[in-house]
């Protein structure tokens, strides 16, 4: 029987519209790129780092959407440089669905246009540039922390409410040295008497800056170094005589990372000073009581940093856009959607998302003190802010 071609074309159309969709295209592994530091002093926020993301993976059967998750980590070295060739490593060769991490402002200045023109998300675990709160945000950049100057903002409310008058400011000559100087400077309404950028990450002696503190007479101290340069700082500053003199006050610097290595050198000069931060070990929510239980099982007992908690985040995060779109991560659109809404368990409790995709979150007074095993430790003292915005989400042309 000869078929005529009008009544071919409509049995294949007919055809076409009865099969069924074509199911989407997974992949075999959930590949994702985490970038942080291991090397150098800067080294212990690396490795609190992957023991949290670690923890997470722990948490979630080490599985997105039912498909097995793979992290890759790549060493920054705290250069620049350095970090932007891992991220193209992480992109071209490894061919990874999704970059996390980063520490350093500097670092991710220098590599986020990378990941958006490869057309993957970013995550960010620490770093707050501000460019990618205010004119360089974009879709597929989110962060799983603030804005460099929300925790300063809120230490110089703290600084106001105990009558400090007068400060010192001791920090890093680098993008987020900077940014941090500034957001103290938003709130706090006493006078500054003195002023050091110092060179970073080269100097670790303080004792020039030391000697001008002491000239000035303030009724505080502000100090921003991450890392090994607190211990440093911290050491040089007792030894100074000063600790008993002149409060210090701190913003990621004084943290559960350098703690221990405070207590073993008795720098007992950290007992009582008092710093801000989103988040603390001790903060009374669900996952993060799990969160810290697990991790200090995996670290022999210590406590994560807030480095690692944003780490924790992160993966949660990605977990729940690659479960909204069942593993199809080529779904760019529908997993930007998701992690918009920011329904996950964080460990600080339920959050929003900003238009920039900065946190809309809660900031709190935390004390050093030893607790109840005689470590020193982080405790959440009082909340200085709830739902606090990051002060550049108005220049992000997102809505």
């Amino acid at each position: 029987m000869i078929l005529n071609k009008p009544f071919v074309y409509a049995v294949s159309a007919l055809a076409l519209l009865a099969a069924p969709p074509a199911s989407a295209k997974k992949p075999d592994r959930i590949k994702i790129g985490f970038m942080t530091t291991f090397t150098g002093p800067a080294g212990a926020i690396g490795q609190d780092m992957r023991r949290s993301v670690e923890t997470a993976l722990d948490h979630i059967g080490h599985k997105m959407a039912g498909i097995p998750v793979e992290v890759i980590f790549e060493d920054d070295q705290q250069k620049p440089e350095i970090g932007k060739q891992r991220v193209e490593k992480l992109l071209t060769k490894d061919k990874v669905h999704f970059v996390s991490g980063i520490i350093w402002s500097n670092v991710l200045a220098a590599s986020y246009r990378d990941v958006i023109r490869a057309k993957k998300i970013l995550v960010v675990s620490n770093a707050g540039w501000q460019g990618i709160a205010g004119k360089a945000c974009h879709r597929q950049i989110f962060s799983t922390s603030w804005q460099n100057e929300q925790v300063p903002m809120a230490l110089g409310e703290v600084l106001n409410k105990r009558g400090v008058k007068s400060l010192y400011e001791v920090a890093p000559n680098y993008a987020a040295g900077k940014e941090m100087v500034k957001g103290l400077e938003r709130t706090f309404k006493g006078k500054i008497v003195g002023r050091d950028m110092t060179p970073w990450p080269a100097q670790r002696d303080f004792s020039a800056e030391i000697a001008k503190i002491r000239a000035a007479k303030p009724d505080g101290v502000f100090i921003f170094y991450p890392g090994g340069h607190t211990d440093a700082f911290v050491r040089q500053y007792q030894q100074a005589g000063l600790s008993g003199q002149i409060p210090l006050y701190s913003v990621f610097s004084v943290d559960p990372l350098s703690l221990p290595r405070l207590q073993k050198a008795n720098i007992n000069g950290v007992l009582g000073t008092f710093n801000a931060q989103f988040w603390s070990p001790d903060l009374d929510v669900a996952q993060n009581r799990k969160f810290v239980a697990d991790y200090r099982k995996k670290s022999g007992g210590t406590y994560p940093a807030h480095y690692g908690a944003q780490s924790y985040d992160s993966i949660l995060l990605i977990a729940s856009a690659v479960e909204a779109v069942k593993g199809d991560v080529d779904k760019l659109d529908a997993m930007i959607a998701a992690m918009k809404k920011a329904d996950f368990p964080s460990v600080r409790g339920k959050f929003a998302y900003n238009n920039n995709h900065i946190p809309i979150q809660n900031f709190y007074l935390r004390e050093v003190v030893k607790d109840a095993e005689g470590n020193w430790a982080i405790k959440t003292v009082d909340t200085i802010f709830k739902d606090h915005q990051d002060p550049y989400h108005a220049e992000c042309k997102m809505k």
